[in-house]
């Protein structure tokens, strides 16, 4: 099971280096409409997009998943404030650097400062998070 999780982490981070998402001027030049777009990495939204519209119904339809005893599926369905916020939060921090957490990721192994920072930010963000949210006893 271990093995069949890093070798899914390498496909998903070699697919983001092909793609271009670890570099940040690349997904700022696509998320600049009103400027020199870069279209390119629609191509790869598209291919993304299609391959889960084509394979998911027939994935589900499965019994269950290769290597887990059930699907984990999000019951939740609805749209509250807390979505939208954190939608909203990380809709403008990728806008703002370029970056998300996977190609962020990614991107550390070829190092950079930058990143490293970015990284670390990212790291304390979630630590925030985590504490704000956790359950009172």
């Amino acid at each position: 099971m271990i093995l069949v999780a890093l070798l899914s982490g390498l496909v998903f981070a070699l697919g983001l280096g092909l793609a271009g998402m670890t570099r940040p001027e690349n997904v700022l030049a696509f998320l600049d409409l009103a400027g020199a777009w870069d279209p390119a990495l629609m191509l790869v939204l598209a291919g993304a997009s299609g391959l889960y519209v084509l394979a998911s119904p027939a994935i589900l339809q499965r019994g269950r998943p290769l290597l887990a005893p059930r699907f984990a599926v999000p019951a939740r369905r609805d749209i509250d404030a807390r979505l939208v916020v954190g939608a909203a939060l990380f809709g403008v921090g990728w806008g703002l650097v370029g970056l998300c957490p996977g190609p962020a990721l990614v991107g550390l192994a070829g190092g950079g400062g930058d990143l490293v920072l970015f990284v670390a930010a990212m790291l304390a963000g979630m630590s925030l998070f985590t504490r704000v949210e956790a359950p009172s006893p």
